[in-house]
């Protein structure tokens, strides 16, 4: 059954957070708050936990379109090709934040994403979240998780999440209520921005 460990946004407890982060270096699973919806994440180094995950998601691992959650843009380089000065722009304006980019990979991509030409990043404005991933030293493997139920799509009360997920994942993190409208997904592979799904972050950064 996964452990529940309450952090408090305004001022991640450094003990705890070390606490998630050996879940994840140990191959765990994690459910942790975000500036969106609440995620499901782990190390993405750890081969085992990317399948875990995809299992849970009814997906192929190869053909899964998860996404990496960054400290910040520094780690860009790490699995993304040199962006233009654009482009570069448009991340710091919007970053930390609400928005999903998809852009072009690099070789760096663990094995597991070979296959893929793309990359989707999130650098969430959520304290929780960058501190996990600032200390565990590398990206965090993401997905949202949704709701069965199609009318609420996404669960928010952390409380709920646990009792749904516990025997599933290793730890569910009540940062508080999460929001129920997923991020901003924009795609900057290509020669113009294209909008693929609008969510809770503006296109005014456009």
């Amino acid at each position: 059954m996964a452990q529940f460990i309450k952090i408090y946004p305004e001022n991640p407890n450094e003990a705890a957070i070390t606490k998630a982060v050996k879940v994840l270096k140990e191959g765990g699973l994690v459910i942790y708050p975000t500036d969106t919806v609440y995620g499901l994440g782990c190390d993405i180094t750890n081969t085992k936990a990317l399948e875990r995950i995809a299992k849970i998601k009814g997906v192929k691992l190869d053909k899964a379109n998860f996404s990496f959650i960054c400290h910040d843009l520094s780690n860009l380089s790490d699995y993304v090709r040199q962006v233009d000065t654009v482009t570069f722009k448009l991340l710091k304006r919007a970053l930390p934040g609400p928005y999903t980019f998809i852009l072009p990979g690099n070789n760096n991509l663990p094995k597991e994403f070979k296959k893929k030409t793309t990359v989707g990043i999130r650098i969430p404005d959520n304290s929780i979240a960058l501190e996990i991933v600032r200390q565990l030293g590398n990206p965090i493997v993401s997905t949202s998780i949704r709701d069965e139920d199609e009318v609420i799509e996404y669960t928010t009360d952390p409380e709920l999440i646990f009792e749904k997920w516990q025997n599933l994942v290793d730890m569910v993190i009540d940062g508080g209520y999460g929001d129920n409208q997923a991020s901003t997904i924009i795609d900057l592979s290509g020669n113009e921005p294209i909008v693929i799904r609008e969510g809770k972050g503006s296109l005014d950064i456009l």
